[in-house]
Formats: C-alpha cells, structure tokens, sequence
C-alpha cells in the first residue's frame, strides 16, 4: 500500500513537471510567433510604404494627395476582392460539410432541454394570443355508469381483505369455507 502510494506520487509529480515544461516551452513559442510577426509587419511597412517627405509648393502638394487617394483605392478594391473570395470559400466549404453529413446520413441533434408547461401554456406557446379554449382535460372524458353486477357486489362484500384472512385462517376458517363449498 506505501509502495504504492508513493509511486502515484513520483507519477504526480512527474506529470506536474511535464506539464510545467510544456507551458514553458509553449510561452516561448509564442514569443518567437509574436517577434516574427513584429518583424513581418515593419518588413511589409518598408516595402509598400516609403517614408512620407511633404513637397514645398501647392501643386506637388496636390500631386501627392492624388497619388495617395489612387493608392488607397487600388488597396479597397483589393480588400473588397479578398473579402468576396473568403466569403465564397466560406460558403464552399458550409455547403461540402453539408453534403458530407448527408452522406454519412447523421445529423448533429441540438441539445434539448426539458420543459414544464401545461397544456393550456403549449397551446398558447404554438396558436399565439388567439388561443383562448381551456384545456380541461376531464371535461373530454365519457361519463361511464357502473353496472352492479354479482361480481362486484361480492367484492364489497369482502371488505378488507386482512379480516378475511383472519377468518379463514385456523382451524374455524376451513371449517367455514368446507361448509360453503357445500351449499
């Protein structure tokens, strides 16, 4: 029992060491991720966005800002044009999962919950406000008559049936049942 005991410790104590080196290991990936992207990003800046130098006179002026709105259409329009391609790939890509849950014939059943609710509160949930009959559900059910047949009546007669247990228990019960049998 110690032994084993202290091997789930040296077990614990391992999987915690284990996970700690992982969490290590994965915080310096993204480190690494975030400086190389850090690293793209002002690569990327240097290369489509000189450095600005303002012109002295107005038409250079001018020219400059025209050049700059021409650059940022060129750049909405390539937004614009890689937003349609996502959106159509993304719609591509709903439709094939869609027909791969036909193929496979299974369906993903959302998780349903329970609810109470009577039957009048169903009836309104499903007509809305123009729901107005009361489901009373004995007003529906036939009235049936009770006919005193023979059968009946000697189950009445009967009574509880623990007294007639103790009646026919002894030696004063089987004489009476022998007596009735008889007659």
């Amino acid at each position: 029992s110690f032994h084993l005991q202290k091997k789930r410790r040296a077990a614990t104590a391992r999987r915690q060491h284990l996970k700690s080196a992982m969490l290590q290991l994965a915080a310096t990936e993204i480190e690494k991720e975030a400086a190389a992207k850090e690293v793209e990003k002002q690569n990327y800046l240097a290369e489509h966005c000189p450095p600005l130098s303002l012109p002295g006179s107005m038409q250079e002026l001018q020219d400059l800002c025209r050049k700059l709105h021409a650059k940022i259409e060129s750049v909405d329009e390539e937004r614009y044009d890689t937003e349609m391609k996502l959106q159509k790939t993304n719609k591509e890509l709903e439709d094939l999962s869609m027909k791969l849950f036909d193929l496979k014939g299974k369906f993903k059943r959302p998780p349903l919950r329970r609810v109470r609710m009577s039957a009048d509160a169903m009836l309104r949930a499903l007509l809305g406000s123009k729901h107005k009959v009361c489901m009373d559900l004995r007003a529906n059910l036939k009235q049936v008559k009770k006919e005193d047949t023979e059968k009946e009546k000697d189950l009445r007669d009967v009574g509880d049936w623990r007294k007639n247990i103790e009646e026919k228990s002894g030696m004063e019960g089987r004489k009476k049942m022998f007596e009735a049998g008889e007659s």
